[in-house]
Formats: C-alpha cells, structure tokens, sequence
C-alpha cells in the first residue's frame, strides 16, 4: 500500500508510513497520498486508501484548492518583476471598475484589502461558476467589510481580482498564462484547471457513520484563480523545491523569498497561534519551526503544502473527503518527522575565494554605546551584524557595490551601513541608518552622538 525511495533510512520510513496510516484511518478518508521533497528532491512517497490493492500513486491528481493562490501570486510577482507594475499600485490603475480599486496589489496578495471572505450566496465552492460571469457577481454590493490594509482578513474574491489583473495585463485566460508562464518551465504537467485521468473521485464521508457522499465538482468559472486547481503529490513536489530555492525561468530566488517574508498585520489570536500570512505563503511557528506552504479545500478534497526552508524538508499532503484527517498538521508532522529523524547535514566549511582588505579590517568587535557586537563577513561581499549576548538587534547585510550595504531582515531590514573614514583613511566607526558603532565604548577618537564627557570613563568612591 505504499511505495518509498531508499534516501531516508528504514526508520525514518516507517515512521512516516505510521503517521500518513493513523491520519487515513482516523480521519476516515478514502484515500491519502503523502511526499516529502528533501533537496529539491522526492525521498519519499506513501499512500494509503480504502480499496485494496488500488493505492494512488505520484500521479493520480487531487483537486488542491487554495494552494491555487500561491501559483496565482507567482503570475502577479512576476508582472512586478518584469516592471509592468509595483506592489504598491492601487488595483484601479490597473483594472479599472471593479469597485474594490482602492486595495492595493499587495493587500490582495496578503489578504489584507479588507474584502469579505466569500462570495455573495449561492455559495460558490458548491455551485457553478456561470453564477457569477462577472467580477461584480463575485464581489456583490458592499465588497469591503474591512478599511483597507488595516487587518487581514482572509479573502477568496481578492484572488479573483488578481487573477483578473493577470488576465488584463497578459492579454490571455489565467489558465492559458498560468500554464505557459509557470506550469511547462517547472514540468507540471500534471497540473491543471480540469481534472486529467487518473483523478480521485470527490467524497464526502458521513459524520456518524462509515459511508460516502459523491460531492459535485464544480467549475468555479472566475473564482478559478482562488482555488481551481487539480495536481499531485509529484507536481506538487516539484513547486515546493521551487519555492525553496526559486527558479530563474519562473522567479528569482529573492522573489520567493520575498513571498516567505510576512506582509500581514497579524491579529492578536493570530500571535498566539503563531501564524501570520506573506504573498500567496501562509507563515506559521509550528512545534520551534518555522514553516511556510498553504492548504486548500474544496467539497471533497483536502491539501496541504508544507516547507521547512531551514531544514530544507518540504512535505505534499492530499486527500479526497470534505473533512476528517487534517492535512496541515500532517504535513507538518511529516516535515518534523524527517527534519528530527535525519537533520540536514551543513555543506562543509570553505573559504571565501577573496576578500577585500578594506571589508576584512571591518569584521570584529563593535560598541553601540556599551553594548557590543560583531561584524562578520558573509559570502558575496555581504556581512552580518549582531549581540555577542543572546539577544538583541541582529541582521545580514547586502553589500550594494559602493563600499555600503543593506540590511536583509529585522530591525535593520533596508538600513544602510557605511563605514566612516578619517581624512587618513582610518575607520572612525559604522553608521547604521544614524546609529554609531565603535571600536571602543563610547570611543573619544569618534563622532559618538552628544559627545564624549572629557573626564572619561570613572569609579565612584
């Protein structure tokens, strides 16, 4: 009932097998089909099912619900990369009329345009999408139920909006664009807007006892962009290795990065949970890990995609019942699983090819009044700066071609550090976006802000 590649040991297999069995049976589902993606690579594949002898396999596609979104921020990241728009625009520069114009394409992205979660009735995960031929039946008359960029607020009809943008600004279907611009250059080619046999059937299982409902499969016509989408856990591999580490042809590994980073408000039982949303990612803190992925649902389909970047473990969950095992927890369950079992093996250390002596008299010990730090170089001219102590302001640098560079995350993400010379050539101290570093606790030698009190450093009798 299970097939398994020879990467992970017996173990770490079986252990996997266990837990994708316990959610088949427990969950009461008809079927499920599990991969974990190490290195960019399928390592494992599992499933389990309810017909003897007849276990889908790498192929067999799922409908995957709204993991749809994340391949629908894809086609809008890469319209800003290629300059033919900015994250900042208003949707009505771009696509006039709509009545919800004034959220930018960032909120739609994040979720955070404030339009209502759903649909006008009927709803539209169970009716056809010849309901709402338009963009105004999908919005209805009073769209917002939020001001825009103030929460997020999870939001169907914002995807719809993007996928309306791509279409406008293509000249081309979604799905046309979509598979064009993303599915052939990754090979998805089990990837698609109809099912494509072999598909699973789409089942609801009865809350009280042991037998199934056929659930319709609707086209969703112009909410396709939300959640449309039909894939496998081989496909869907593949798109988590692409998230991970990018790809030139489709995105640049700063820009799925950039789709990692959160760009939500989170909401206050949102901190508590630990999950906040980035651009078509959804970001959570799961058992002292970091992961990033999305789910999706659709009358009679379960999915789930989880990535561990740092473990550089991914892990694809489908099933076909409306509700029963819980994909997310799997997926991530799946991912610690292998995360813990086998832990990633660090690339051996190496020298940097060269160094500039002027950056390499930089690195060591700084002050930021009495507190100190270190200044480290990084591979391609970048540096890190960070507490000796345990905590603190840290970050890593980007070096920007000047003899500056920019930080890359926290506090200091898009701060400029320089370094200050004397008429000598000598360093007197860092700037960093006005904050002064020296060599020495408020060193009397440098340009410390407010001065240094002439009598120096003293005891108190």
């Amino acid at each position: 009932m299970t097939t398994s590649h020879q990467e992970l040991l017996p173990g770490t297999r079986r252990a996997l097998l266990h837990r994708i069995a316990v959610a088949q049976s427990e969950g009461r589902t008809p079927s499920l089909v599990a991969a974990v993606v190490r290195g960019g690579r399928v390592v494992w594949h599992g499933a389990r099912t309810s017909v003897e002898g007849h276990a889908p396999d790498e192929n067999v596609q799922y409908r995957i619900g709204s993991i749809t979104k994340t391949f629908t921020a894809v086609l809008v990241l890469r319209l800003r990369d290629e300059g033919v728009l900015d994250l900042g625009d208003p949707l009505e520069k771009h696509l006039p009329g709509t009545g919800a114009g004034e959220a930018t394409i960032a909120d739609l992205l994040a979720h955070t345009s404030g339009l209502a979660a759903e649909t006008p009735s009927p709803w539209w995960e169970r009716t056809p999408g010849s309901l709402r031929p338009e963009i105004a039946d999908v919005l209805g008359e009073q769209p917002f139920r939020h001001p825009v960029g103030r929460r997020h607020h999870y939001s169907n009809p914002g995807y719809t909006l993007l996928g309306a943008l791509v279409e406008k600004l293509r000249g081309a279907p979604w799905e046309d664009v979509l598979r064009r611009e993303v599915l052939e250059p990754l090979g998805l080619n089990r990837t698609s807007a109809q099912p494509s046999a072999p598909h699973a059937g789409a089942w609801a299982v009865h809350p009280w006892a042991d037998v199934l409902l056929p659930e319709p499969a609707e086209d969703l016509g112009r909410m396709a962009p939300a959640g449309q989408l039909w894939s496998t856990t081989g496909d869907l591999a593949k798109f988590a290795a692409f998230l991970t580490y990018g790809d030139d042809r489709v995105l640049s590994t700063r820009t799925v990065r950039e789709m990692r980073t959160p760009a939500a408000p989170a909401e206050l039982a949102d901190l508590a949970d630990g999950v906040t949303y980035g651009l078509g990612l959804q970001i959570f803190h799961w058992d002292g890990r970091l992961l990033v992925g999305h789910s999706g649902s659709l009358p009679g389909f379960l999915a789930n995609l989880t990535i561990s970047v740092d473990d550089d473990v991914a892990a694809v969950v489908l099933t076909n019942c409306t509700s029963g095992p819980l994909p997310a927890t799997l997926g991530a369950d799946l991912v610690r699983i292998v995360a813990e079992a086998e832990p990633r093996i660090p690339e051996p250390w190496r020298p940097l090819p060269e160094v500039d002596p002027s950056v390499l008299e930089l690195a060591g010990q700084w002050y930021w009044g009495t507190q100190v730090f270190a200044l480290r170089l990084t591979a391609d001219s970048g540096v890190s700066l960070g507490p000796l102590a345990a905590t603190g302001r840290r970050s890593r640098f980007r070096a920007n071609g000047d003899g500056t560079w920019t930080g890359l995350e926290g506090y200091y993400a898009g701060e400029v550090l320089r370094a200050v010379r004397r008429p000598d050539g000598s360093v007197s101290h860092l700037d960093l976006g006005s904050f002064v570093f020296t060599r020495r606790p408020y060193d009397e030698t440098a340009d410390v802000p407010g001065g240094v009190d002439p009598e120096g450093w003293r005891g108190v009798k």
